[in-house]
């Protein structure tokens, strides 16, 4: 392929990274400083750039090398990425677990747009601090109940958890989700320690990058819980769509995702309507009750499948959930290729709609990711209570 047809080519790709500068030469020196940092990260020769002017604004566009992508994330499959990465399993330290996430976000089949180098950087380290936090977040498993650390947290029926005062909010946050710092478990879903995980992330950034941003989050966290709907709104942004799907196989570390339970009568017990969960990286998924077993794509879809076997009517006339007998079911396809293969088939599909229950899986068609909250290109603001 010759340069033009190169660069006619990257001009019309839809995904990578793609930074939007006001002028040309902070683009040039942009590209010389992600040009050192690739090279920091030994992957100076995976990427292929491309400089865009026009009137308003230079564009720099990020991909992976053609023959990289194919080799590393062929269709977008990131599940097998830290194999080409030549990481053993989740990556542990910093330096590895930002490469899985940059070459995930470089071979996005969507693009992914930051103002500068600098926001891209910071999106990369509170993706980061996700990913080690959700690897250490452990819950109790009873879906309906709520508490906290009493020394951190306390209870109001208007506000909901709401800091104590004068306490730190990463660490209130940390002891209610790692159990190495109180000694116990506590009780909550797993839709909002996937809160507490993308927060703590948050969090975490802003104290050593955005100060000011993280005495405002305190504050805030002192007068009213940001949760449910409104904290969708406020901290993440939605990337892919029931009309353009992302592919099955692409997660890129930090994601916040929910695998739909697509059996309509398991899915009216509270607490198994889905599951959400955030990807750790190394083809592999958080599990907050047992964080020792975290799920692979295929074993997240089984489990799922067999909570239909799991549910049951109590004395009361309530639906209920029996795990025993679903881990049961759950051993028995394991243990039968075919079993697992014809579970799998069915449920590694996209979901239905919402309200429709026919032949959709349980792979939703979007993920989630924090907004961006670099101190020169803040796309976070915090509502007034």
């Amino acid at each position: 392929m010759n340069c033009s047809t190169a660069w006619a080519a990257l001009k019309t790709l839809e995904g990578g990274i793609q930074l939007s500068l006001q002028e040309e030469s902070s683009a040039q020196q942009a590209a010389q400083e992600l040009a050192a940092w690739l090279s920091k990260l030994q992957l100076e020769d995976a990427v292929q750039t491309l400089l865009i002017p026009n009137d308003t604004e230079t564009t720099l566009v990020c991909t992976l090398r053609p023959e990289i992508q194919q080799a590393w994330m062929p269709e977008h499959d990131t599940l097998s990425l830290h194999q080409g990465l030549a990481h053993l399993g989740l990556a542990q330290d910093p330096v590895s677990l930002d490469r899985e996430i940059l070459v995930a976000l470089l071979g996005s089949p969507c693009r992914f747009k930051f103002a500068d180098l600098g926001a891209l950087a910071s999106h990369v380290r509170v993706r980061r601090h996700m990913t080690l936090a959700a690897r250490k977040t452990a819950l109790a498993f009873k879906t309906e109940a709520a508490e906290r650390p009493e020394r951190y947290w306390h209870y109001d029926e208007e506000h909901g958890f709401i800091l104590q005062p004068g306490v730190c909010l990463i660490d209130a946050l940390i002891s209610a989700t790692q159990p190495e710092v109180t000694g116990r478990l506590y009780d909550f879903s797993c839709y909002r320690a996937s809160e507490y995980v993308i927060l703590l992330g948050i969090a975490q950034e802003l104290k050593e990058h955005h100060p000011h941003l993280l005495l405002e989050l305190q504050k805030t966290n002192e007068r009213h819980a940001i949760r449910s709907g409104q904290f969708h709104d406020v901290f993440l942004i939605e990337y892919g769509s029931m009309d353009k799907p992302l592919p099955t196989r692409y997660y890129v570390p930090g994601d916040r995702l929910w695998f739909r339970n697509p059996d309509e009568r398991s899915s009216d017990v509270m607490g198994y309507e889905g599951s959400w969960v955030i990807y750790m990286g190394g083809g592999l998924f958080s599990n907050f009750w047992e964080r020792d077993k975290p799920f692979t794509l295929e074993s997240k879809a089984i489990e799922i499948y067999h909570w239909r076997d799991g549910v049951h009517t109590d004395a009361q006339g309530q639906l209920q959930m029996n795990e025993h007998v679903v881990a049961q079911h759950v051993a028995q396809t394991c243990a039968s290729p075919q079993a697992t293969q014809d579970v799998l088939s069915r449920m590694l599909r996209m979901r239905d709609p919402q309200g429709v229950y026919a032949s959709g899986g349980c792979i939703d068609s979007t993920r989630e990711y924090p907004r961006g909250v670099s101190s020169q290109h803040c796309e976070l603001v915090l509502p007034v209570f």
